[in-house]
Formats: structure tokens, C-alpha cells, sequence
């Protein structure tokens, strides 16, 4: 799975300025090429807005982030060989053209 923090331009605002539609079009031929060679699963972008419960009382504050920087704006997974394959497919993000960031964690099959 790839997870993406920080950027200015996302989904929610893509239709707001030039910069932001030129930024979607980046992540839907980035994504459509992912797609074409198979490495494409799924994704969903998430919106700006959130809460967050913490601890063993149960705490909800707003904000589903601590920085806006650290903002997680949507999620991607991958078919990879391991994750150093998913290193190599993140580097083609869009994300970094405004300094972003891609978490890269593998997933865990839970048996049920």
C-alpha cells in the first residue's frame, strides 16, 4: 500500500486553480499507467476532514492529522514483488512535484 502525505493539490480541490487540474491529470496518467502493466489494484482519495479517537476514555478531537503537511490524502495499492518493488513503483508519484511524501507498507492477509 501507498499512502500519501503533505501536497497542496488533491482530489477534493483539483477543479480550484490551474495547478490543481494539471496536478490531477499527473495522478490519473500516473495511475493509468500502473494499470496498463497490471501493477494497479485500487485507490481512493480521502478528504480533508476527520476525527480522531484516542485511548482507553475514548477522546474524539477534529483533525485526522497533527501537521497539515502530515495530512494523509488517499491511498493506493499495488501489486509488487516485495517492497522494495513498491519503493520503485512510488517513485513515480506525482505527489513529489510538491514536495509530498509516499509511505510504502506492505499488507498483512488476515486469515479468517
Amino acid at each position: 500500500m501507498l499512502i500519501f502525505r503533505g501536497g497542496v493539490n488533491h482530489a477534493h480541490n483539483a477543479t480550484d486553480s490551474e495547478a490543481g487540474a494539471k496536478n490531477m491529470q499527473a495522478w490519473m496518467t500516473w495511475m493509468q499507467s500502473l494499470g496498463e502493466n497490471g501493477t494497479f489494484v485500487s485507490t481512493d482519495p480521502l478528504l480533508p476532514v476527520g476525527k480522531q479517537v484516542t485511548g482507553t476514555n475514548k477522546v474524539v478531537s477534529d483533525g485526522a492529522y497533527v501537521e497539515a503537511n502530515e495530512m494523509i490524502g488517499g491511498y493506493l495499492i499495488v501489486n509488487a514483488k516485495d517492497i522494495d518493488d513498491a519503493v520503485e513503483i512510488s517513485k513515480g508519484c506525482p505527489i513529489f512535484n510538491e514536495n509530498g511524501k509516499v509511505e510504502v507498507r506492505p499488507i498483512q492477509k488476515m486469515e479468517m
